[in-house]
């Protein structure tokens, strides 16, 4: 498994905003905005900006799995945005590579690397 992290500038929020924006531009469905950061605050504990962002598009993501179920645990795509000592970043598992350890072949398991170049544009403010 292949964890990917990049800097990003901006708060949390605005990345997190970049994300949702330019997935939404490229319609790709966003199913969730998790900010953990509020619901650990909301318990009385405190965490670190943290906002996990699941998106995906079934026109790519249908066709892996059909070839390799078990990449349904790992889909949709999550994006982690998180503040390390004061920088924002993205963290995500590089699904290409889930999908192909899945078992999926590398010519289906390659329509989920857009989240590289989306991440990139992200990352370029």
């Amino acid at each position: 498994m292949t964890i990917v992290t990049k800097k990003a500038p901006g708060s949390v929020a605005d990345v997190m905003v970049r994300l949702v924006d330019l997935l939404q531009s490229k319609k790709v469905t966003v199913f969730a905005v998790i900010d953990q950061a509020a619901a650990a605050r909301e318990v009385g504990l405190e965490l670190r900006e943290t906002v996990l962002v699941v998106f995906g598009d079934p026109v790519a993501g249908t066709p892996v799995m059909a070839a390799a179920p078990m990449t349904a645990l790992d889909l949709p795509l999550k994006v982690l945005i998180w503040d390390d000592l004061g920088q924002t970043v993205m963290t995500y598992r590089e699904p290409v590579r889930l999908a192909e350890e899945q078992g999926a072949p590398a010519e289906v398991a390659a329509r989920l690397g857009a989240v590289g170049v989306l991440t990139d544009a992200v990352a370029a403010g």
